[in-house]
């Protein structure tokens, strides 16, 4: 992009009625400077967004400051925070990029740099980039259709219409999952026919096996064949209740992929990229195992990682990126194909920091139409925090400590446990808590709220198999989120001993959980039909209620466990 076309959008958008203080005049004039510094490259581009999770506004997102490889994947990206991070990519601190990489200083930053993202402000930047890229195809990585209130409540129509405005090309997913088949078939057939490629290698009817959508497409670019195959989140079924997909199997599927792979190579594509909602560990193997991927544009571990990591196999090499999450980040893949191979290629993850852009005017007014039946109940201040909130992390963050200690007093329980969902923005202190906000931390289609009665065995089986799934030093077995988050009980961890050794202490109020007594655990978010059968008060009506009751959200002690082992690792801050 360059100046001139970014002063032409920033005109636009006030001749469409969005005043320009001398302030904010003054940031987007700036942006200028700033988004002028992604310079186009080669003849071949793509656009990557992914697991924006429904966040058509700007919010502020935390980055997490403890996410921990183990294995190979010790030391390794994603697994750096702060400032190994910093290091690692040459990013100095203290800067917008820090900020968007990373949580150090993040309250102060935050009020210093703004927030982030928002589908107006991505707009904008995503045709900016378009006017110097000729061709260049946008891909939605999935989890695009869940994590807000208007989302949920328009069974992701709000973000199908977002996803049409935004000229995406081709997608894959997840969360879209769990509005049932039934809804993403409709919306496949329907909505996105003759717009929107919706991808997925690795889906398959459970009874012969047929593929449920389109593995791969082949799209021209400046006169290069470029394949984009879709790999949907593998364990979809495992993370998220199996009755959304009965008929469907799921599967990281690594043959069918190198069969799609030649196939693709075999109808002529010169470039082929896999938008891969695996998570980057997974990716990582992957691209070490399949051969003929030029690029993996990947998702689902919210990892912002500057750079591509280049892994080798048997017949080539393979970039394998990963670009973040809640719609801060627009990453840019440029190739230089020559001579039917690529010659060389430049990568941005470029922060969508929403005070440099101008809104586009036409996104701006589908937001504000499809929040405005809602704006009553959206904007109810339910209490004010007097501390920082936030979610992202392998442990426990305070917005979780939030839920979890609500759930402990509306449900009489002195053990509760919140699903380690990556998902959910982050309120600085003085904000105001509103029904909007507890939506973007609760908007799933199972809320149902569940109080159990557990033996300390139990107890120790569930966090056991939850950390197997995050710390399991083979990727192919790592199958769903974070840690899952625990109020009342305090445990200690060590992340590298083997399966069922990991929880290596367990004590309620100071002393180890009696063996043969049961406690009362009040949890969301269930997986199992019987939950669904039994129904339980939805999440967010037990949290809204208690944050009406407290109204001033006091900094808690953050319960998180004691963790053993990991001295030293560069994925702790």
């Amino acid at each position: 992009m360059n100046r001139r076309e970014f002063l032409q959008a920033l005109a636009a958008a006030s001749a469409a009625g969005f005043p320009l203080e001398r302030a904010l005049a003054q940031d987007l004039a700036d942006g200028a400077s700033y988004y002028d510094s992604v310079r186009p490259f080669g003849n071949v581009s793509l656009l990557h967004i992914t697991d924006t999770h429904a966040q058509l506004l700007p919010v502020h997102f935390r980055e997490p400051s403890v996410n921990l490889g183990v294995g190979v994947a010790e030391g390794q990206p994603p697994h750096l925070v702060g400032e190994h991070l910093l290091k690692r990519f040459n990013i100095a601190p203290r800067t917008r990029e820090a900020h968007a990489f990373t949580y150090l200083d993040f309250e102060a930053a935050s009020k210093a740099f703004g927030t982030m993202g928002g589908f107006a402000h991505i707009a904008t930047i995503v045709r900016l980039l378009k006017a110097t890229r000729p061709g260049a195809l946008l891909l939605d990585g999935g989890d695009t259709w869940q994590g807000s209130a208007t989302s949920l409540w328009t069974r992701g129509q709000d973000m199908i219409d977002a996803q049409k405005r935004l000229g995406v090309d081709v997608m894959t997913g997840h969360w879209e999952f769990t509005y049932g088949a039934e809804r993403v078939k409709e919306v496949v057939e329907k909505e996105f026919a003759g717009k929107i490629e919706f991808l997925a290698q690795n889906v398959r009817t459970a009874d012969f096996n047929d593929p449920v959508f389109k593995p791969y497409v082949i799209r021209e670019v400046n006169g290069v064949p470029v394949a984009i195959i879709g790999q949907a989140f593998p364990y979809t079924p495992i993370a998220n209740p199996r009755y959304f997909v009965s008929e469907w199997t799921f599967g990281i599927q690594e043959d069918e992929m190198q069969k799609v792979v030649d196939e693709a190579r075999s109808k002529g594509a010169r470039v082929v990229i896999l938008l891969s909602h695996n998570g980057m560990d997974v990716d990582l193997k992957l691209a070490s195992r399949v051969t003929g991927i030029d690029a993996i544009l990947g998702g689902h571990t919210h990892d912002a990682v500057p750079q591509p990591t280049l892994v080798g196999n048997r017949s080539g090499k393979t970039l394998v990126t990963n670009a973040g999450s809640n719609g801060k980040f627009v990453a840019v893949l440029d190739l230089d194909v020559r001579s039917n191979r690529i010659a060389d290629f430049r990568y941005r993850l470029v922060p969508v920091f929403s005070n440099l852009l101008p809104p586009d005017p036409g996104m701006a007014a589908h937001v504000a139409r499809v929040r405005e039946p809602f704006a009553a109940k959206l904007d109810e201040k339910l209490a004010t925090t007097e501390a920082l909130l936030y979610r992202r992390g392998n442990f426990n963050g305070t917005l979780d400590q939030l839920i979890c200690d609500a759930l402990m007093a509306e449900k009489n329980a002195p053990i509760a446990f919140s699903p380690g969902f990556r998902w959910g923005t982050s309120l600085l202190p003085g904000e105001a808590i509103t029904m909007d906000h507890v939506m973007n931390a609760t908007a799933v289609t199972y809320p149902y709220t569940t109080v159990t009665n557990m033996s300390a065995d139990t107890i120790k089986t569930i966090l056991e198999d939850v950390a197997d799934n995050l710390f399991n030093p083979d990727p192919y077995y790592q199958q769903g989120g974070d840690m899952v988050r625990v109020g009342g009980l305090q445990y200690a961890i060590d992340p590298r001993a083997p399966m069922g050794k990991r929880i290596t202490r367990m004590e309620l109020d100071g002393k180890p959980l009696d063996p043969a007594k049961s406690y009362r655990v009040a949890g969301w978010a269930p997986v199992s039909e019987d939950a669904r059968a039994a129904g339980g008060e939805a999440i967010w009506d037990v949290f809204a209620r208690y944050l009406r009751t407290q109204k001033v959200i006091a900094p808690r002690k953050l319960n998180v466990p004691k963790i053993e082992g990991m001295a030293g690792n560069p994925g702790m801050g």
